[in-house]
């Protein structure tokens, strides 16, 4: 689904677009990450719903920890909680690769 379907928003959680991916791609055919193609470093991920869950157990197989940051650079100030201002989350993404 691309962004320019949305009609209506979603009952919980919020779908989010424009991102990219840098240095693999997302395979629309088995819903993962995947190789990225000869010569194309940054490719967009398909728009996502993100949906809060309280007390969620993490999975520990099939999912890679994406750092998002807000520009590509991925410079910022260090705060002092460890992060970069640049950074936002961990996403996780489904895939079969280490």
């Amino acid at each position: 689904m691309k962004f320019s379907d949305v009609t209506q928003k979603p009952k919980d959680g919020c779908l989010v677009y424009g991102m990219y991916l840098e240095g693999c791609k997302w395979s629309y055919e088995h819903h993962k990450l995947a190789d990225s193609d000869p010569k194309k470093l940054f490719v967009d991920l398909p728009m996502l719903h993100l949906l809060p869950v309280q007390d969620r157990v993490a999975p520990t197989e099939g999912i890679y920890m994406c750092p998002l940051y807000k520009v590509l650079s991925r410079t910022g100030i260090l705060m002092t909680t460890g992060h970069s201002t640049n950074y936002v989350i961990m996403m996780e993404l489904t895939s079969t690769d280490p």
